[in-house]
């Protein structure tokens, strides 16, 4: 458990700094977006296994820190965390844990948070939002976010089997 906090805490402040050096590209928007406190939840869960319902908690947790310091939309990404965890457990649950079932849960996870963000965006009209616009807030998402994460799924694989409640392969 204090690992996995360890790593979101890392990966929070990741996502700040990240954001605050990364160029900017067509639009006002990064070239490269850091969603690096997503990717620290997919590689988590590994410390979580059977205790979905702690994990939940504090994947809504986490959302609810990330709302405060990045977005001032309080809850939105409380409710996001939360929906991407519960996609997290069912698919560990039918693939397991491996280095390719990573990747496609980072890609996946990444493609629900942004097109659930650009959701709410247009409901809202909070900025225009187009579908060009998508596209490339994922595109230019995942690069960045996988190499973060497959960073991440070799430290884990260093740890001691004692922390790990899941294996990795």
């Amino acid at each position: 458990m204090l690992i996995s906090i360890i790593i979101i805490l890392i990966s929070f402040i990741i996502d700040g700094v990240l954001t605050n050096f990364l160029p900017y590209g067509v639009g006002n928007l990064s070239l490269f977006t850091p969603l690096t406190t997503i990717v620290a939840l997919i590689i988590c869960y590994t410390f979580f296994y059977r205790k979905e319902r702690s994990y939940y908690i504090m994947a809504f947790i986490v959302g609810i820190i990330y709302d405060i310091f990045y977005t001032n939309l309080l809850f939105l990404d409380g409710f996001i965390f939360l929906i991407i965890s519960f996609f997290i457990t069912k698919i560990y649950k039918i693939s397991g844990f491996n280095f390719i079932w990573i990747l496609i849960d980072i890609l996946l996870s990444i493609i629900i948070y942004e097109c659930s963000l650009a959701l709410i965006i247009m409901i809202f009209n909070l900025v225009p939002m187009s579908f060009n616009r998508l596209l490339y807030k994922i595109s230019h998402s995942i690069i960045l976010n996988l190499i973060y994460g497959e960073l991440l799924y070799f430290i884990t694989m260093l740890l001691p089997k004692k922390y790990k409640k899941v294996m990795i392969n």
